[in-house]
């Protein structure tokens, strides 16, 4: 960090710049931590919580606390997305693995494998290929709500989604994974998860608990998690669920990341509404969504009654 970012700043007591925030509060100081992570990860740097406080004039504790109020996730989560957007960007230039690890700031080709193998769902050879090499299965069922399709890689459930046909269900999986390196049909190897969710379904499993291997941003991630603690039967609008993780401001960018969920009922983006109960819009189509409620409302009626 250079002197000019320190020279207003004054000692230090128990931790905590003895200086005022910024002008403008919180939301500025949150803004000025943005682009010092940005210019940090652009540089291929990196920082610590007190470096990134002390240039905002915020204690370490103070401002973690206020950035994931306003932008909600971490300092660390927030440079994680841009730090691993210019890998995938230096591996689509070209770059090779070792140059891309290095040019993103990550410290370690183990550490890079361990990040991007998580958020991007393949390893970064992989990626840096196209895509090419992921090997997907799927199965198809009949279900209450029409044709049902999971697909899966070797390290777990990537996609699922209803249907009219299998043929649209198809379509619809390939331009999920258009550069998979095969997507093939294999309905016993699909069986167990089919059957996983077509019981979630009639009401016997409250919860479908498959091991998943999707992609997803730290904020993505987040709102999927709130989305999973969602009872059965019960439903949250897109600003609870937002208030919850302590963005209120973000019910919009709630709504985004329930869209782009891949696995629907095991992430239950069903149980997230507008505001007052407003089904609003369903990848599957709102009859789809106001079906999955009613299902789930009459399963927990039963369970009363017994």
């Amino acid at each position: 960090m250079d002197m000019a970012s320190l020279k207003d700043i004054r000692p230090v007591r128990n931790g905590a710049p003895s200086r005022k925030p910024p002008a403008g509060g919180a939301l500025n100081a949150v803004e000025r931590a943005c682009r010092f992570i940005e210019a940090k990860v652009a540089e291929g740097e990196r920082f610590t919580l007190a470096e990134l406080g002390a240039h905002c004039g915020l204690s370490p504790w103070h401002l973690q606390r206020q950035f994931r109020r306003v932008m909600g996730v971490s300092p660390h989560d927030y440079a994680d997305q841009h730090r691993l957007a210019r890998f995938r960007d230096e591996l689509q230039q070209g770059e090779g693995v070792a140059a891309a690890t290095y040019g993103a700031g990550y410290g370690s080709s183990s550490r890079v494998y361990e990040r991007a193998d998580g958020l991007i769902g393949m390893t970064p050879a992989t990626y840096a290929k196209g895509g090419k090499g992921a090997e997907i299965a799927y199965g198809t069922a009949a279900s209450p709500l029409g044709r049902l399709l999971a697909a899966a890689t070797a390290r777990g459930i990537c996609f699922v989604g209803f249907g009219d046909s299998d043929a649209m269900l198809e379509r619809a999986l390939k331009a999920n994974f258009p550069a998979a390196d095969s997507i093939r049909r294999d309905d016993r190897e699909l069986g167990v998860a089919l059957d996983r969710l077509l019981a979630h379904l009639a009401g016997k499993e409250p919860h479908v608990d498959l091991p998943l291997d999707i992609r997803a941003t730290a904020f993505q991630r987040r709102v999927w998690q709130e989305l999973q603690r969602i009872p059965l039967g019960e439903t949250r609008s897109y600003g609870e669920i937002a208030r919850s993780m302590g963005n209120p401001g973000a019910s919009r960018a709630v709504g985004r990341a329930c869209a782009t969920n891949p696995v629907p009922l095991i992430v239950p983006c069903h149980r997230a509404q507008g505001q007052n109960g407003a089904l609003t819009g369903y990848r599957w189509g709102i009859k789809r969504k106001a079906a999955l409620l009613e299902r789930e409302s009459e399963t927990i009626s039963r369970k009363k009654i017994l």
